[in-house]
């Protein structure tokens, strides 16, 4: 339910909950057929409203998924190439892939929190001397290196998504084929 509040609230995606035309058919047994492929329950299928091909993958686990896909991908690509991107969406539900790329941002996250609270001390402490509480340097310094240390942590976060979507690539290349994928 809340993958599919979600793409509803921040996409306008509408889940189809039963196929109203010979499209849309096409598109859930695809899903269907993928999922089973690769071994998971079948996730929820929607479109949502743009003109970008685009598609994604939510939802707090293998077993409670959703796949949409833009309109834009639905008119712009042929059947082979959106079967390899759904496909693509399909391996990241099968990876569980949006759960642990949000824990390891969380894990980064703590530890930027973590870091910078202890510089905010020091700084408060050893160069400003305040001997009880904090003082204002323990609250400008924190923030200051929330801010130097979220950039740094970046790019562990992006290198860990780019292995994520390799991975993704070779579930789907395998689900459809190099060639499909190559084409997509």
């Amino acid at each position: 339910l809340l993958s599919r509040w979600m793409a509803k609230r921040l996409t306008g995606a509408r889940v189809i909950d039963a196929p109203a035309d010979a499209r849309e058919a096409w598109l859930v047994e695809t899903v269907r057929q993928q999922a089973r492929a690769a071994g998971i329950p079948m996730p929820e299928v929607a479109i949502y409203p743009a003109a970008d091909v685009n598609a994604f993958a939510t939802g707090p686990s293998r077993s409670r998924a959703l796949v949409a896909v833009s309109e834009g991908l639905l008119d712009g690509m042929n059947r082979q190439e959106a079967e390899a991107v759904l496909a693509h969406e399909i391996s990241h539900v099968a990876n569980g892939d949006m759960v642990t790329l949000a824990l390891i941002q969380g894990v980064v996250n703590s530890f930027v929190l973590a870091l910078s609270r202890l510089v905010g001390y020091l700084v408060d402490r050893l160069v400003f001397r305040t001997e009880e509480g904090h003082g204002p340097a323990f609250l400008v310094t924190s923030l200051v290196a929330q801010v130097v240390f979220g950039i740094l942590a970046s790019p562990i976060v992006f290198w860990f998504s780019r292995q994520r979507e390799f991975r993704a690539d070779a579930g789907a290349a395998n689900l459809v084929g190099a060639g499909a994928m190559i084409a997509a």
